[in-house]
């Protein structure tokens, strides 16, 4: 039974060197945005807000279609600027890979950061041709998860882009986070928490979805990847769950940057 909800959703203290991980993300990310063979449209605006922003990187050639990846961070931390090196395995097979950020909480609640993610996924749309991909990192995966929902409205000619959703370690059912510490900045009500949890909504027809965690993540992002699957798998969603050996919280994403690892070419297979 758990009695510390705040510990069972903690990563950083779990997780060996763990405070060292985001200037390591930043410093990869910055390195791969520097490299003379990197082709990038950088702070595209996808809304109003400043923060609303995507960095667009687009391969050689004719691209296959469209890599979005939305970053996690409890939806209260971090930005595009952290991710730009996971866009170099999809780039290498030959696909355009564009990286959001949206207004973080307390500044933003869950339910509109949701609609500044459509927003980005039709802005970006519009600047590449084909099948669309989403890929998304914790608290992304949530939202990239909640793009494929009935709810969230989207033209019904960008939803037949999207091809595969693959939620890396993603928080799928928000009702736990009511009783985190977490929740003093995210603001979540009992009824929010329900409206923006994909585990409690349906998806629409024609989903499929990879959910991919680590083995020594966790046991609630264990728990909260089976269970989406579980779930969606009974309303008609094509589904399969992953479980990467070795792999924490902090670097179980990091194979995106290697065109040949199970992660990337889970996510191409869409």
């Amino acid at each position: 039974m758990i009695t510390d909800w705040t510990d069972a959703y903690a990563n950083t203290p779990h997780i060996p060197d763990g405070a060292a991980f985001p200037a390591r993300w930043a410093a990869e990310a910055a390195a791969f945005r520097a490299r003379s063979d990197v082709v990038a449209r950088l702070d595209l605006a996808c809304g109003a807000a400043a923060r609303l922003r995507a960095d667009l990187f687009l391969p050689e050639g004719p691209s296959r279609g469209l890599v979005i990846f939305v970053h996690g961070g409890f939806w209260m931390q971090f930005g595009k600027d952290w991710w730009s090196h996971l866009a170099a395995g999809p780039l290498a097979r030959g696909w355009a890979v564009a990286i959001p950020q949206y207004v973080l909480a307390p500044a933003a609640r869950i339910g509109a950061i949701t609609g500044q993610i459509a927003a980005a996924l039709h802005r970006l749309a519009e600047e590449v041709a084909g099948p669309i991909l989403l890929a998304g990192h914790s608290a992304g995966g949530q939202l990239v998860t909640r793009m494929v929902c009935r709810d969230v409205a989207l033209p019904d000619r960008l939803r037949a882009r999207i091809r595969h959703v693959l939620s890396i370690s993603g928080l799928h059912d928000l009702r736990p986070l009511l009783r985190t510490d977490l929740n003093a900045t995210l603001r979540l009500d009992p009824a929010e928490a329900r409206a923006e949890s994909p585990a409690l909504a349906e998806p629409v027809p024609g989903t499929r979805l990879t959910t991919w965690v680590g083995t020594v993540e966790r046991p609630e992002f264990i728990r909260q990847s089976a269970l989406l699957a579980n779930i969606w798998t009974g309303l008609g969603a094509e589904t399969r769950v992953v479980e990467a050996p070795g792999r924490h919280h902090f670097d179980v994403v990091a194979p995106l940057a290697d065109p040949d690892s199970p992660l990337c070419r889970a996510l191409l297979s869409g």
